[in-house]
């Protein structure tokens, strides 16, 4: 088993826990519930913004432990004072430390969209994303069949939710591509060998119809590298570990994405004749 497929057994597992404790009908009496979603397409493409989904990530399979002290609240209000279009909080506690109050925090204190991250594989964790505050959420192309995914985005559609489809290489994108998607998500870390290469992002940039927000992830940690991908049609860039793996994630942010305007304006100005 590669490490997704022991993420994903042990996530049914706990699916099946969870729902049998706090039943759909309790979820539902959130005062979440009601709230009108923060649409994430929106926020990405706002040109007042920079296009950054800026993550909360206290540890990974990959890396261990990247940084467990950081305040949830200073974080994510220091990451949208810094220009980032959204915030993707990791809620899975087994693999990556998270909680789904960081969430629900995070909600408390923040108007912008927040991306659930997780691993879903049935609507009741839809449901919960919902109840918690998020306004999207994440299906992994790999570790659901075509017809699950298209099922499951429909299901969060008919809540309110938007959704971003991950994918790592063209074969999941060509076979799970639907209409139920709001945002299309290439992560350029291998599942199978942790490498990362964003010339993953590149190759697939044009497979990706423009009816979708296309959202670059993992492994940009130079401002130049997003000009690059903005020029080649992302409209968004999810990072995390770049960010988390500082004292001050927050303060890490607002170099990078002063730098990152610094850098887009200098393009712009050679580019223009």
């Amino acid at each position: 088993m590669n490490i997704l497929e022991k993420i994903i057994a042990h996530k049914h597992k706990e699916v099946a826990e969870k729902s049998s404790l706090v039943p759909i009908k309790l979820l539902e009496k959130s005062i979440y519930f009601e709230s009108k979603a923060v649409s994430m397409r929106k926020y990405i493409t706002r040109s007042d913004k920079t296009g950054i989904i800026a993550e909360y990530k206290r540890q990974s399979p990959s890396k261990g432990a990247i940084n467990l002290s950081a305040s949830v609240e200073t974080v994510s209000i220091g990451y949208m004072q810094a220009g980032a279009s959204a915030l993707s909080i990791l809620t899975d506690k087994e693999f990556f430390g998270g909680r789904n109050e960081d969430l629900t925090l995070a909600r408390k204190y923040n108007f912008c969209p927040i991306l659930r991250k997780d691993f879903i594989v049935s609507e009741y964790q839809i449901v919960e994303a919902k109840s918690i505050g998020a306004d999207c959420i994440l299906l992994i192309a790999a570790a659901l069949e075509p017809n699950q995914l298209q099922q499951l985005a429909a299901f969060a559609h008919s809540l309110g939710l938007e959704v971003l489809m991950e994918v790592h290489d063209a074969e999941e994108l060509e076979q799970h591509l639907n209409p139920e998607l709001d945002l299309v998500g290439v992560n350029n870390r291998s599942l199978k060998t942790f490498e990362v290469s964003v010339q993953t992002s590149f190759d697939l940039v044009d497979r990706i119809p423009d009816d979708f927000v296309k959202i670059s992830e993992s492994g940009l940690s130079q401002p130049k590298t997003l000009v690059e991908l903005k020029e080649a049609g992302y409209n968004g860039f999810l990072i995390g570990e770049s960010f988390m793996k500082t004292s001050r994630p927050h303060q890490a942010a607002l170099n990078f994405m002063n730098a990152y305007r610094k850098e887009s304006n200098k393009t712009q100005n050679t580019l223009q004749p």
